[in-house]
């Protein structure tokens, strides 16, 4: 009982001390793993056990025999249908050919480069070097998130990173299965007519089992045949059942068959899709606190001994700075990214949860199966996981800025709020350049976004998912624009640290509006403009102008006449180089020297130019 508190207890506080450090949580997981495991057995205990032991060794264990492998093949498939969920075909569609080519292209260098160098390197059987390769291949965003949260890139950058780790953790993990599945049925007979039996039953039940339970939970859901309360267990359960009878057709199946499942569901019209993506979350978080501790336990000192030597050394070095950049720079030939951005996701490619996960479940299967070799498995993996990690957790930001690709100034706007107020705003800035998100809980809001070609985000402005949005990276304003003062507020507070570097603005409240001493430092635009008022000036007028300044003076005397009409809002001052600088109610004066070529930004009916002195 003390030894599984202990896992949980220390498994949560590694993943707060990985938020409040900002790198991956998988790190601090492993190393606290090895310090209860293999070091506190080496180095700490007296009588030369593990503090905490996963497997019963007729004394002390969590699990006897194969309970550990069962709990880690059932944690994984929940983690997998997680990942599945997040698959959208519309944004697959979006991201371009570099994407396609690197889980395709770049997996298959990857794979092929690797397996030679294990064989090569490590005398390997050619059937284990590519088992390794294959583990190997998975980058996963639960490594890249925490590297780039905080790394001001661009969104080419940002995206290609993210969606390549999104759409290569299943791919790699069915690799490895595949070629698991081929050493364990082949021996040495070479690829038989068994072993492809085996591979085509493990796709076809895989596959089938994935897309009919799917259909049949969705199907479920929305005819509301599942009590609300139970929504989020009975998918749980429906995960594993699909895992555990897809695995008895076809062994080694389950891992397809949850990815598949995940997959049909996510781009499926189910209406409680983002309660049941938050509770996996959630699972997901607790199982791999759980299951990593317990892996990293589970390694004896006798295995990391093995790469106690200048094999592992010259492994990692060309896979990472060899093999990573042929497959990237292969993948991104003749696309759009200039030599720095490639050279920049050269180098960030961490291996996760998913290579480290399955690696000790198959190095242990064929320990079993006494597989000459399979010793090696789980702790190289490991070696590429913990080293990767290492590596790009701290020189990335350095490496961006070596290479020339980190943003100085983040020009990015996040707009809380998708109403047609902010979607008229936010496509103005779109048309001047600037990278623009809406984000809002109100899906027929973000439809109407999303028609006018802006980038929208349905989500809960309390969740913490958009702090996780590498792709927001080079955002640097904030303007809260919901009807909601509570939100505007809340928003502000939150997010401003993150997304607010060069300014957090949000709506006066109609209290503050009719307060002329209550004017907040935040506010955005005009202290007489709450968003009922700006909401009535766009329903009148739903067009923003452009009058052109000759200098302060003018500025000052548009501004007076803003005052005095209801139909009219300043937003921006425009620059001579195209520079947008967001007007604040709180100092309308602005210190901006305003010069001949400037121009008011303004949302409202044209103002009569011949009425406003010029000097």
């Amino acid at each position: 009982m003390l030894e599984l508190a202990g896992i949980i207890i220390l498994g949560i506080l590694a993943q707060w001390f990985a938020w409040k450090f900002k790198i991956p949580a998988i790190l601090p997981l492993i190393l606290i793993g090895l310090l209860v495991g293999p070091i506190a057995a080496q180095f700490l205990s007296e009588d030369g056990t593990k503090w905490i032991e996963p497997i019963w060794n007729g004394k002390k264990g969590l699990f006897p025999g194969d309970g550990l492998y069962y709990f880690v093949s059932l944690a994984i498939s929940i983690i997998l249908f997680e990942g599945g969920l997040t698959l959208k075909r519309s944004e697959i569609k979006t991201v371009g050919p570099v994407i396609t080519k690197l889980i395709t292209l770049g997996s298959a260098i990857t794979f092929f480069g690797a397996g030679l160098l294990a064989h090569f390197i490590f005398d390997l059987s050619w059937q284990l070097s590519f088992l390794f390769a294959g583990l190997i291949i998975v980058t996963g965003p639960t490594v890249i998130t925490p590297i780039l949260r905080n790394i001001p890139l661009k969104k080419d950058i940002s995206t290609v990173l993210k969606w390549e780790g999104i759409l290569i953790d299943p791919i790699g993990a069915l690799v490895a299965v595949l070629v698991f599945e081929f050493i364990s049925v082949e021996g040495d007979s070479g690829f038989t007519k068994t072993v492809l039996i085996e591979f085509g039953k493990i796709v076809l039940f895989g596959t089938t089992f994935g897309f009919t339970f799917a259909h049949a939970l969705a199907f479920a859901i929305n005819k509301k045949l599942i009590p609300h309360y139970l929504l989020n267990v009975v998918s749980l359960s429906t995960v594993l059942l699909v895992f555990v009878e897809s695995e008895i057709f076809a062994h080694e199946s389950g891992l397809l068959a949850v990815v598949v499942m995940g997959m049909v569901l996510g781009n499926s019209k189910l209406n409680n899709l983002k309660e049941l993506l938050y509770f996996k979350e959630s699972l997901s978080v607790l199982l791999i606190s759980i299951l990593f501790i317990l892996l990293a336990a589970n390694i004896n000192i006798e295995d990391l001994e093995l790469l106690y030597t200048w094999k592992t050394a010259l492994l990692f070095a060309l896979v990472v700075f060899l093999i990573r950049p042929i497959a990237v720079f292969a993948s991104t030939y003749g696309s759009k990214l200039n030599l720095n951005e490639k050279l920049f996701i050269s180098w960030v490619g961490p291996r996760g949860i998913v290579a480290a996960g399955i690696a000790s479940l198959f190095g242990s299967k064929l320990i079993k199966q006494g597989v000459e070799g399979a010793e090696y498995i789980t702790p190289l993996v490991f070696m590429i996981v913990l080293g990767t990690v290492l590596l790009n957790a701290t020189t990335a930001r350095l490496f961006a800025r070596l290479v020339g690709v980190f943003l100085k100034k983040s020009e990015g706007v996040l707009i809380v709020g998708a109403s047609k107020v902010s979607r008229l705003l936010g496509h103005y800035l779109l048309n001047n350049g600037r990278h623009v998100v809406l984000i809002d809980s109100n899906e027929k809001n973000i439809e109407k976004a999303k028609e006018l070609g802006l980038e929208a985000i349905s989500t809960n402005i309390y969740s913490d998912t958009l702090m996780d949005n590498i792709e927001l990276s080079d955002v640097g304003y904030l303007m809260a624009l919901t009807g909601n003062p509570d939100i505007n507020k809340f928003a502000i507070n939150k997010f401003s640290n993150q997304f607010g570097e060069n300014g957090s603005f949000r709506l006066v409240t109609t209290q503050e509006m009719l307060d002329d001493t209550n004017n907040p430092k935040e506010g955005l635009f005009s202290h007489k403009d709450d968003f009922n008022s700006l909401t009535e000036v766009t329903r009148k007028h739903p067009s923003i102008q452009e009058i052109d300044l000759e200098d302060k003076d003018h500025y000052e005397s548009l501004i007076e006449i803003t005052k005095n009409d209801a139909d009219i809002v300043p937003l921006f001052i425009k620059d001579n180089e195209g520079e947008l600088h967001i007007i604040s109610s709180y100092n309308l004066e602005v210190d901006t020297v305003i010069e001949e070529g400037f121009q008011l930004v303004y949302l409202g009916k044209p103002i009569d130019v011949e009425g406003v002195p010029a000097t």
